[in-house]
């Protein structure tokens, strides 16, 4: 399936992606999100700081985790294909995009 490419209907653009892997983002993003109200839970039950910055951290992996998911689906797929096209500024969307994860 082809990542990316031009919207119909205007000239941003778009990712294809299969029903299975959207779920599988979906049902990853449900949980991070679960995670977050567990912890906004945790400050109503005013529990101990060091419980709550687990948590925290669990959500940051996760985060993370998800991230470079889509990141490495990315340049194996829109990125391959736009060097293949010799659009290389998509190397200075990937640089841009590399500096937010560190």
């Amino acid at each position: 399936m082809d990542c990316c490419g031009k919207n119909e209907t205007n000239s941003e653009k778009t990712t294809m992606r299969s029903r299975e892997e959207i779920q599988s983002i979906k049902s990853r993003l449900n949980r991070i999100e679960g995670q977050v109200r567990g912890i906004s839970k945790m400050l109503d039950e005013n529990r101990y700081c060091g419980d709550i910055l687990i948590q925290l951290s669990a959500i940051d992996k996760a985060i993370k985790s998800v991230s470079n998911d889509i990141l490495k689906r990315h340049l194996e797929t829109c990125v391959v294909r736009d060097i293949k096209e010799d659009k290389l500024e998509v190397l200075d969307e990937v640089i841009d995009l590399c500096k937010r994860f560190q």
